[in-house]
C-alpha cells in the first residue's frame, strides 16, 4: 500500500522532514486501507460531490491544491519572510492530507462516487484529523486538515492554514461558478 501511496503522491518527497513525511504517508496507507474506495478510484471520481458531474478528478484537484500552496507559500515567504514565518513543510503536509477523510466521506454505488453513511455524519475535515492524529502528524499539520473547508470559517487559521484553505477554494470556486 506504501507504493501505491507514493505513487499517488510524489510531493511526498517536497516534506523535508522525514518524520513528518512518514506521518503523512502512514495517514495515507490508513486511509485507503479503510476506504471502501481503491487507489484507482481516486484517478476517476469528481473531487467534490457538490458540484453535479463535476469534471476534476479527485487526484487532479488534490495534486492542484499541492502545487498551489507551496509557491503561494514561497512568494510569500520570498516577498513578506523577514516580516512572516511560513513553515513549508506544514504547508504541503497540510494540503497533502486536507481531503484524506474524503476516503471515509465517500464510497461507490452502482459505479458512481456518493457520500457514505459515514460521510453523512462526519465531513471529511473531521475523519481526515482523526486518522492524522492516529499516525502522530502533528497539531498544526491537523489544524489545516480540520480549517481547510467551511468548518474552519468558525476558528482563526493559522498563516500555513490559510494559505492551504484558499489553495483548495481557488480550485474549487471556478468549478462551482461554472
Amino acid at each position: 500500500m506504501r507504493e501505491t501511496v507514493e505513487r499517488l503522491w510524489p510531493e511526498l518527497e517536497w516534506i523535508e522532514d522525514d518524520a513528518l513525511r512518514e506521518a503523512v504517508t502512514e495517514t495515507w496507507v490508513r486511509a485507503l486501507e479503510r476506504s471502501p474506495l481503491d487507489a484507482s478510484d481516486l484517478e476517476e471520481i469528481p473531487f467534490t460531490l457538490l458540484v453535479p458531474d463535476c469534471p476534476a478528478t479527485f487526484m487532479e484537484h488534490k495534486r492542484c491544491v499541492v502545487h498551489i500552496a507551496r509557491r503561494s507559500a514561497e512568494s510569500m515567504r520570498e516577498f513578506l519572510g523577514r516580516a512572516l514565518v511560513i513553515d513549508l513543510d506544514t504547508v504541503i503536509a497540510g494540503a497533502i492530507l486536507a481531503d484524506v477523510g474524503k476516503l471515509l466521506e465517500y464510497e461507490k454505488r452502482d459505479g458512481e462516487a456518493v457520500q457514505s453513511d459515514r460521510g453523512k455524519l462526519l465531513r471529511h475535515p473531521f475523519t481526515g484529523v482523526a486518522l492524522a492524529m492516529e499516525c502522530g502528524v502533528p497539531d498544526d499539520v491537523c489544524h489545516i486538515i480540520a480549517a481547510h473547508a467551511g468548518e474552519g470559517d468558525m476558528v482563526r487559521r493559522t498563516t500555513e492554514a490559510t494559505i492551504v484553505h484558499h489553495a483548495d477554494f481557488m480550485s474549487y470556486l471556478p468549478f462551482k461558478n461554472l
